[in-house]
């Protein structure tokens, strides 16, 4: 068993023995989700893989944020942001500007890029080394800053 999959089995215990419901329902999605794609691909997930699915969940919680707060339900929003706190916790260390700017700029020397045509190389450079450690969506503005 991969060790992120055990520490969110470890926090399910705990989160039982504290009967802290809130925590537990949103440890218990995450669980659910990563044996959803253990068994649709037969497969046994590693932390990457793990921090991938994550992340996904991640940008879904943002996605609802907006748009529960677009329709005035901030019950709804503060529910997504509770479970976006506890999801985040499971989450390697954010990096900062500095160093995603430079991972900008070894991916761009190694690859030659120099046009908005090479964003596709950039990004499968990037990927692996930003993944749930940096929001990719700005990571992608980033880019396309550099290259225009």
């Amino acid at each position: 068993m991969s060790e992120l999959k055990q520490r969110l089995t470890d926090e399910m215990k705990v989160a039982m023995r504290a009967k802290d419901k809130a925590r537990l329902g949103a440890i218990r999605l995450m669980l659910s989700e990563l044996k959803r794609v253990e068994v649709d691909e037969r497969i046994e997930l590693d932390d990457a893989r793990i921090i991938t699915i994550l992340d996904k969940m991640l940008k879904q919680r943002r996605d609802s944020i907006q748009q529960f707060e677009k329709a005035e339900r901030q019950d709804l929003a503060d529910i997504e942001v509770a479970e976006l706190k506890i999801i985040q916790e499971f989450m390697p260390a954010a990096l900062s500007a500095e160093e995603i700017d430079q991972l900008i700029d070894q991916a761009i020397a190694s690859t030659g890029a120099s046009t908005i045509k090479d964003m596709g190389a950039l990004m499968g450079v990037l990927k692996p080394q930003l993944q749930g450690k940096a929001d990719m969506g700005q990571v992608s503005q980033l880019i396309k800053n550099r290259l225009n």
